[in-house]
């Protein structure tokens, strides 16, 4: 009889034991996943006192559709499709243009003054593209996460409406290199450069 007791103490020490490494292992996973993630895009969560998630994004081979039309009449729709991944540049539409420009979009990147027309167009994006991710960036007075971020408002507002979404914004560190890698590339400021095409304009 007073190894019917040890036993369950075995018993109970062993299942405490597998429940540990489960929970460790839940721990860990989870931990990978945000170390792991591309750092400098941060998920924006309807709840935004919530634990930053960064970008999850990998694929293999991929299209780079970008909006200025150039493709329009090449016939690449299928090619763009068959590849891993397809990454979309601002909001330039799909729909009625899938024999040029293919009909999936894994990720969409979008600069800031695009951000209300995927609001007029929400159901669309969010609706016809809900598995596409989505990376806004722009600049820190528009991306402001203290209330006063304009565009940054309209993102949380759509995350709070289409929770399954993955809306991602660029981080300032990153947004910094990218200015850093085109003054690198082009010799000329990103800033300069686009204050000039508004004073042009």
């Amino acid at each position: 009889m007073p190894f019917i007791p040890q036993r369950i103490l075995w018993i109970c020490l062993l299942l405490l034991a597998v429940c540990l490494l489960i929970w460790y292992n839940l721990v860990m996973r989870s931990r990978l996943a945000i170390r792991t993630g591309l750092r400098g895009y941060v998920r924006v969560h309807p709840n935004t006192r919530s634990m930053p998630y960064f970008l999850d994004f990998r694929c293999g081979r991929c299209a780079v559709v970008s909006s200025s039309g150039h493709v329009l009449s090449s016939g690449r729709g299928q090619e763009i499709d068959r590849q891993d991944c397809v990454i979309r540049m601002n909001v330039a539409p799909t729909l009625g243009y899938e024999v040029d420009v293919g009909n999936r979009t894994s990720l969409r990147v979008v600069s800031h003054t695009s951000v209300p027309h995927l609001v007029r167009q929400q159901g669309h994006f969010f609706g016809r593209e809900a598995e596409t991710r989505y990376v806004i960036w722009g600049p820190e007075k528009n991306m402001r996460q203290d209330g006063k971020g304009k565009t940054f408002n309209a993102l949380v507002m759509l995350a709070r409406k289409y929770q399954r979404t993955h809306i991602y914004t660029a981080t300032r560190d990153k947004v910094q290199h990218c200015d850093n890698v085109f003054q690198n590339e082009t010799g000329k400021n990103r800033q300069v450069v686009l204050y000039s095409i508004i004073f042009i304009l």
